[in-house]
């Protein structure tokens, strides 16, 4: 078994889902009973600085909320698979339309909708509220909630590593 930490120089691209993730797991219902979803400005940030260092990263989402697109678009992501409750077939072609290695793929998922795509990559993680059979699949669980920064704390951790994450080069 590899360690996390060197695990963290392969990293080329990112994949995160929305619901649970990017937002909580719990989300409230607007009259019309659709869902409303959080966003976190700190992993807005760290997703802003990702695409700035030059990371693929692609967002797939069962949900399909113009406003969740508008806000991933806003921040520089290009890629953005929106009702897609099969993740495998948007993957792939993320992957095949960017040319990206899998296993230099850093995905975050919570449920099991993530679970066929996160069995691809080469750096599978989770959020600290994660299902169990999710949980079982990571190299790293941060210590952070969906919505409550765990994709700050892994796009951080890669850029750290790799070193492209410091105050001078974020503006």
């Amino acid at each position: 078994m590899s360690n996390f930490k060197e695990d963290l120089n392969k990293v080329k691209a990112f994949v995160f889902d929305v619901d649970g993730v990017l937002s909580t797991a719990v989300l409230n219902l607007n009259i019309n009973g659709d869902p409303m979803r959080t966003a976190n400005v700190k992993d807005g940030f760290a997703l802003h600085q990702a695409v700035k260092a030059g990371y693929p990263i692609a967002i797939i989402t069962g949900g399909d909320c113009e406003h969740v697109r508008k806000r991933y678009e806003k921040l520089g992501i290009k890629d953005v698979y929106m009702g897609s409750f099969d993740k495998v077939t948007p993957f792939n072609d993320w992957l095949t339309k960017r040319n990206i290695d899998p296993f230099e793929v850093m995905y975050m998922g919570d449920d099991l909708p993530d679970h066929p795509v996160m069995k691809k990559v080469g750096v599978p993680v989770a959020p600290a509220d994660a299902a169990e059979e999710i949980r079982t699949l990571c190299k790293y669980i941060s210590d952070k909630k969906g919505g409550e920064g765990c994709v700050r704390d892994v796009i951080e951790q890669v850029m750290r590593v790799q070193g492209k994450w410091s105050a001078d080069i974020m503006w």
